[in-house]
């Protein structure tokens, strides 16, 4: 059996900016914070942290700096994944160098590739790696699919340990589960499908909802491993209303617009993203009121 990276609720952490580049203040400070409420790990530079559009050398400080400020208090992982492989695979040895506790690989995008060229290529990333890697599946955003035969193929890879499902597809999330056994761990890419994805056997979420609010996305988890399902899916669905404004428009829109006004920085996103549509933004803020959140500044 591979060792598990974590278990629980990890953030896809936002990477605050500005029209002049990285907020590492306010960043350090959205690091802090999220380990004092209680993640298990934190996700840098992946989707939600805007790493498509993160030039070489942010990616990298982007890396560095996070897995330095969290200094070994939750596992870092690092989102190393690209179309281009060769350089998926620079940047998966330089977040291994600096100390990343894993890697999230996501599927090559636009390319696309053949599940013979997804096996391929996600090998060629693990060999190089000394860390273990987590792939991702997006095929919403990436317009490719990750086979549950291809998932199960993969985790014979001793560095592939985990699989991000993002598909929505249940039936698929099972299908993986029951080819693969503890050959590999599941954790659900959808807010929405916590608790579905921990019934069948999943470790647990890599989370935009636990950017504003952690401890509720934890505690989600908490619930199940703790023999609460019920307890568990009533929080789930709880929050649903605000999961579903989370994503109302392109991941990080919302999440961007959620953190600047719970007073982590500024809400601003690099083109092609544009911040959120005002009608939008005034049901979302009004839903993380009901839920409690404190907007307007310090947290």
């Amino acid at each position: 059996m591979k060792k598990t990276v974590f278990t629980g609720a990890a953030t896809a952490i936002i990477t605050p900016l500005t029209a002049e580049g990285v907020d590492y203040e306010t960043f350090g400070k959205l690091i802090d914070w999220q380990i004092a409420q209680g993640v298990n790990a934190i996700v840098a530079a992946g989707t939600t942290g805007e790493g498509s559009t993160l030039s070489d050398e942010e990616h990298k400080e982007v890396l560095k700096f996070c897995v330095d400020k969290v200094h070994g208090r939750v596992p870092v992982i690092a989102g190393t994944g690209s179309n281009d492989i060769a350089y998926a695979v620079e940047l998966t040895k330089y977040a291994c160098e600096i100390g990343a506790d894993a890697m999230l690989v996501v599927t090559p995008y636009y390319n696309k590739a053949t599940q013979k060229g997804l096996i391929t290529s996600f090998e060629t990333i693990a060999d190089a790696s000394t860390k273990p890697c987590i792939l991702y599946n997006v095929p919403s955003r990436t317009g490719c699919n990750i086979l549950p035969a291809t998932v199960a193929a993969l985790a014979e890879h001793p560095n592939i340990v985990a699989i991000k499902e993002a598909s929505g597809n249940i039936s698929q999330i099972a299908q993986i589960a029951a080819l693969c056994g503890d050959k590999i761990d599941i954790y659900s890419g959808n807010d929405d499908q916590i608790v579905p994805i921990l019934s069948l056997g999943g470790k647990g979420v890599i989370s935009v909802l636990s950017n504003p609010m952690p401890r509720e996305t934890v505690e989600i988890c908490n619930r199940f491993f703790s023999g609460d399902v019920k307890g568990a899916a009533k929080l789930q669905l709880k929050l649903l209303s605000l999961i579903n404004a989370l994503f109302c428009e392109v991941n990080p829109i919302p999440v961007k617009a959620a953190m600047a006004a719970m007073g982590f920085g500024e809400n601003y996103l690099r083109l092609p993203l544009t911040p959120m549509e005002p009608q939008n933004e005034e049901i979302l803020l009004r839903l993380m009121r009901e839920n409690g959140i404190q907007l307007g500044g310090n947290v």
